[in-house]
């Protein structure tokens, strides 16, 4: 089977080659840039290098190609509207399903692919003609969350090497290779941002408005450096620590008036963020709307979060409500609720909108 491996320059796609390779695949690494900098705060150039001392190692052939339009056309550009709108998007999301299984797996069946595969740490379960996306073996590095938007097209076409691999495992065949990556740093946020600091990177995008942070009686106690900075309760970087008159706790920001420019602060850790149920529209299911309108099982609202106990609502095949068993904090708008029964099997996900208390009064 001629399989194509999105292979990044890091050490889990490398060891999701070889294992193919050893298992006597025809394997061929593809290497993607999404993004062009001037800069160089984007590490693309050295990533390349590392795909070729791994492909060459492991004795594979392997091709560059560029997706930075396509990326910018279909990703940033979402990124950039879902801050103009106050919102914290995710747009890993958003690049697995319309860049890396988009033109990607284009790319891949023009190169005679039967599969695709990635480095992902996710799993994919086949059952009588359809296709469920799973939780990895490796629950603490676990990307199913990133992978909740994949259509059955795309579920069907890739294989998850990693599957059943925890990540130890995985330094210990790349150091078996003597794999040049073997102890490189796992890569964490976006490539567009680097090592930046991501207020001087979005302003080169989005016109920053200053404007005045008040506490929740009104009082103006700092000034903010634009609205698309903060999220909901961030505690870093406000610059309103130390002001007298204070209960001598952090400030955290509780909310974010776009129609006036005010962010909103409060101190201590109260209830002002916790909210009881959310909607959420652009509901992907896995691997199709359930047949029942109400059901339970378990969510997660962003990554790394333990697992939450909620009831979900269908409201159509697109949106749906979901009703925390336990009251959450800090729900917020732009991220992904994404849903998985109690074997791990991810049901689906959407993009968060709003979130209430039980009496309806909106929180964020």
């Amino acid at each position: 089977m001629r399989i194509v491996v999105g292979i990044s320059g890091g050490v889990d796609s490398s060891v999701a080659a070889y294992l193919l390779k050893e298992q006597g695949h025809d394997v061929i690494g593809l290497f993607m840039v999404n993004w062009e900098e001037k800069d160089g705060s984007c590490t693309a150039e050295e990533d390349f290098e590392d795909v070729k001392r791994v492909c060459n190692k492991i004795g594979i052939p392997y091709f560059s190609v560029n997706y930075s339009k396509e990326y910018y056309q279909r990703v940033f550009e979402y990124f950039l509207d879902e801050y103009r709108k106050g919102r914290t998007p995710n747009p890993d999301v958003l690049c697995n399903r319309e860049v890396k299984f988009g033109p990607f797996l284009e790319q891949a069946k023009k190169l005679g692919a039967d599969k695709i595969a990635t480095g992902h740490y996710a799993k994919k379960i086949e059952k009588e003609g359809k296709y469920y996306l799973a939780k990895a073996d490796d629950l603490n590095k676990d990307q199913s969350y990133f992978l909740n938007q994949l259509s059955q097209e795309q579920l069907g076409s890739v294989i998850f090497p990693l599957e059943h691999i925890d990540k130890p495992k995985v330094r210990e065949i790349a150091h078996k290779l003597d794999l040049s990556n073997a102890d490189k740093k796992d890569s964490t946020g976006i490539c567009f941002i680097g090592e930046r600091n991501f207020k001087n990177f979005l302003k080169d995008f989005l016109p920053a408005k200053p404007g005045k942070i008040l506490d929740l009686n009104g009082q103006e106690v700092g000034r903010h450096d634009g609205l698309m900075y903060y999220t909901l309760g961030q505690r870093r970087g406000l610059n309103i620590g130390g002001r007298k008159g204070g209960n001598g706790e952090r400030w955290f920001v509780i909310k974010k008036d776009l129609e006036n420019n005010i962010l909103y602060v409060s101190q201590g850790e109260d209830d002002l963020l916790y909210s009881d149920y959310l909607l959420a529209s652009g509901m992907n299911w896995i691997p199709e709307l359930p047949n029942e309108k109400t059901f339970n099982c378990l969510a997660k609202f962003r990554y790394r979060q333990p697992d939450q106990k909620v009831t979900v609502t269908i409201l159509d095949d697109k949106n749906i409500r979901v009703d925390f068993d336990e009251s959450q904090r800090a729900i917020t708008p732009g991220q992904f609720v994404v849903l998985y029964d109690e074997k791990g099997i991810c049901l689906g996900g959407g993009t968060i909108d709003k979130s209430f208390k039980k009496d309806g009064k909106q929180i964020s």
